[in-house]
Order: C-alpha cells, then structure tokens, then sequence
C-alpha cells in the first residue's frame, strides 16, 4: 500500500480498497440481520438473526424459497432487477417497524446477480430518533386523516329520526326512497323539524354515503362571501385573496352531497350560479375564467315558502324546479303528538349523557302540559324546554310544575265541550286561527318579524299583509324596525 513520508495515502486504488475494508467491518458490526436473494428472487442465504427477527422457528429451510413468501412486502426483487440501492427504509414486519438497506448485488463483470437486504436498527442508535418521528408522523398523519373524514360524513342515520307516528314513518320512507335516486332533494318544513338530520340520513343511505357531506348555511354567510365559499377563490380574485387557489364548498363536496341549508335566503346573483351547477354540473370559481367541472348532489333546505316567493319575483323560478325535483316536507311537531313520549325520553338521555347526570323522565303530568304546547320551533324547542326543566330540577321525574316556561295560556287541544260552541264558518275559523299562529309566532322571537315570518314558512311581506288584514299592525309593537 503505498504511502508518503507522513503516513498518508497516496494511492486512489488502495484508499478504495481500504475504505471498503473499514465499511464491510463496520457494516458487519451494526446490521441485526441479513438476507440475500437471487436474480430471480429466490432465497439464497439468511443469517439466524434474520430468522429471529421473522419469527421463523419452522424445521424446513428457507433458502430456496420465493422472498415474498417469507416477507411478503419485501422489495429485494425490484433491487434485484433494477440494479438501484435503497440505502435507508422503514420496514414493517408484523408489528415491528425495522430500519433496513437493501444493496443489489454485482458479478465480476458488473451484472446484477441478486440483492442483499440487512436490518439495521438496533444497533444503529443514531436512527431510533428518526424512525420514532416517523412513527409519530404516521400516527398524526392517520389521526388528522381520520378527524376530517369525521367532519366531512354524516353524522346521523334514519334510526335517529326518532317518531311512531304516521307523518314520521311516512316522512322516513319518503327519504329513504330519495336517497336510492341521484338527484337533488328539497327539504321544506318549519325550523326545528329535522332537516338536518334527514339531510344526513339520505346522503348515508346513498350510494355517495363514502364521499364527503358538506354543509353550508345560506343565511349565516354574508352576501359578499358567500360567492367565495360557495364556488372557492382563485389567487389574486381580490385584496387578501391569497397566491394559492381556495377551494369552495363544491369543491370540497365533490363525488359527493352539499347539503343547502336556508337556500331561500340565498342571493338572486347566486341563484344563477347554482343553477349552472345543477345544470351543467361545473363552477366558475372567484376571480376566475375557466370553468372547473363538479359531481355534486345537492341536498336543500328551507323553512321559507319558496313557490310563494316564485309567485313574488324574490327566488328564481327554474331554480325552484330543479330543486323541486325530491321535495319532502316535514311534519311539524302539532302534527305528531304520539311521538312526544319517545322523543322527551330520547332528548333526555342526551341531555342527560353531555351533562354527565342521572336520566331524568316526564311524568304523565308533564306529558299533558306538554302535549297542549304548539311547539312553533318544533323539535329544536322541545330540546330546549326539556334543558331547562332538567337543569332547575332535582328530582328524577318532570311534572307539569317543572314546564312554567312554556307560554300561559297553553295552547289547548279542542275538548268535547266545545262542540257547544257556536260553529263559525270556515273562513272566519281560518282567520282565528291565523290570528293565533302569528301572535305566537311574533311571541317566540320576540317580536322580531323576519323571524316570526320563518317560522309560519311564509315570506315577510306576506306577514305583513296578514297583519294588516286581520288589522293586528296597531296592537303589535313594532320596536325592532329592521324586522
């Protein structure tokens, strides 16, 4: 070997010869186990710290064996054939996770002849750090994965739509028939009903059930973003916009449902835009120019009367009839007094699960009380009247005393007595009771008539023209002006 004066090597042949001495010794010191393959991936030789780690205890031997049917994931075929080291990977081997080299190697005259795999973790201490942060890595990785698919499927399935009672069953029925069909669903009924619910029942119960659900609130978006949510941004569309393209929620509901809730509060300059989409299935993102192809079902929801505001010019009429294609309305409360049992039982095992209590029960006092309620916010309300008896009681059972926050007097049930009555014609007992429903209506919200308005399902001009009829504007106050 030769040298200079100092000591130092002065050969390129013998510093390669010696550095490849040094590794091979150092190679051979750190690996834990070794494994060597021919050409055609067949088992040429395994060392017994290979076998250990494998589990291999068997009396047959290995060698001669295909690789894959030791390691089934193993890649020492494709080394062997592409001729390409892979210096570094993780590899699993049961539930083990195994820092292995994989060094294809050559004849005489530099053909691949086979591949050599050796596992180098053990020992290897200066790996242990990397390969726990990619294992941590895969965990989060896996966890975030998980948390957004969570948030993107449904959330409720038919069996939570809780009612014995004909318009239930009959509503249940009607969705699922929608969710065999493909095509946009409307879901009309006052609020509090359930539309939610079912919307995330039908999309379930489809064949997108694997897709994402998406969901956006027409009302609770201002106008000037809704566009950009709806539809998504391109980069530089306005100021803050971004240098990355935004995706919008049909974007992100693709190859599956974007349920539409409040879809009568959306504006007449997006009623365009949604129609293209259900009509040619595309959008045309913010600040854009092409136009970018979507598979969306889109599930609607409204407690507005929609063909009443067709009739008025406030909601576009061939938007009303692509949406119209399922309709499905659903029952309000009034309407399904059997089912009042099983849903004060069903709320209150909720009520009582988040509050980490005792399950609290109605009693057959507390049933009465409640059955003679109209209910105007419907399921949603009952919810809350059940919270709040369950919050201001120690008892186990809720009678009539603990519902004192329902309205006084109780909205009743027609008696056998009043069959003495005068009969009125139907117009004048019409009238009464329109009367009634909007007093209540205006008494649950306060006052406030865009929402009274939603909650009788009709539009705010029509309201006014009912209280102007029936002669109501002077004995109503009307503090709240932008109502």
């Amino acid at each position: 070997m030769a040298k200079d004066g100092q000591g130092r090597l002065t050969s390129e042949k013998d510093i390669r010869s010696l550095a490849a001495s040094t590794l091979l010794k150092l190679f051979d010191s750190l690996y834990e186990g070794a494994v060597a393959i021919d050409r055609s991936g067949h088992i040429t030789w395994i060392n017994d710290k290979f076998k250990a780690v494998i589990g291999w205890n068997g009396t047959e031997a290995i060698e001669g064996r295909q690789v894959e049917e030791v390691m089934p994931n193993s890649r020492l075929r494709a080394v062997a054939e592409s001729g390409q080291a892979e210096m570094l990977d993780v590899f699993s081997i049961g539930n083990r996770q195994v820092v292995v080299s994989r060094i294809p190697l050559h004849d005489d005259g530099g053909a691949v002849i086979g591949a050599l795999g050796v596992i180098l973790y053990d020992r290897l201490q200066a790996l242990k750090p990397l390969v726990s942060k990619f294992q941590q890595l895969q965990t989060d990785l896996a966890s975030a994965r998980k948390e957004l698919a969570g948030n993107r499927q449904a959330k409720y399935r038919f069996s939570q739509f809780v009612g014995i009672s004909a318009p239930a069953r009959e509503i249940k029925e009607q969705a699922r028939r929608a969710a065999e069909r493909d095509m946009a669903v409307l879901l009309l009924g006052e609020t509090g009903t359930g539309k939610e619910l079912l919307a995330h029942a039908i999309h379930a119960a489809s064949r997108r059930a694997e897709a994402p659900l998406v969901r956006v609130n027409a009302a609770a978006i201002p106008e000037n973003l809704l566009e950009a949510e709806l539809f998504g941004v391109e980069p530089g569309a306005f100021t803050g916009a971004g240098q990355k393209p935004r995706p919008g929620k049909f974007q992100l509901a693709d190859g599956g449902t974007l349920f539409l809730d409040e879809v009568g509060d959306m504006p007449a300059v997006l009623q365009v835009k949604l129609l293209r989409v259900l009509q040619e299935g595309e959008i045309e993102p913010l600040g854009g120019n092409r136009v970018k192809a979507v598979d969306v079902r889109v599930i609607a929801a409204t407690s507005r009367d929609l063909k009443a505001m067709v009739d008025a010019g406030t909601f576009r009429a061939d938007l009303y009839y692509r949406l119209n294609v399922l309709p499905l309305r659903l029952p309000p409360l009034r309407d399904r007094g059997e089912d009042l049992p099983i849903l004060c039982e069903t709320l209150l095992e909720k009520i009582a699960e988040q509050a980490g209590e005792a399950v609290k029960t109605v009693a057959t006092s507390g049933l009465a009380c409640l059955a003679e309620y109209a209910w105007p916010g419907n399921v949603r309300e009952l919810h809350n009247v059940l919270q709040q008896a369950a919050a201001h009681s120690d008892g186990r059972e809720l009678g009539a005393e603990h519902f004192s926050m329902l309205p006084k007097p109780p909205v009743r049930l027609a008696k056998a007595a009043d069959a003495a009555l005068p009969v009125r014609t139907m117009r004048d007992a019409v009238a009464a009771a329109e009367k009634e429903e909007i007093l209540r209506a205006l008494a649950a919200t306060g006052g406030v008539k865009l929402h009274a308005a939603k909650l009788l399902g009709i539009s705010r001009a029509q309201l006014y023209e009912k209280l102007t009829s029936y002669e109501m504007v002077s004995g109503i106050s009307d503090t709240k002006k932008t109502a």
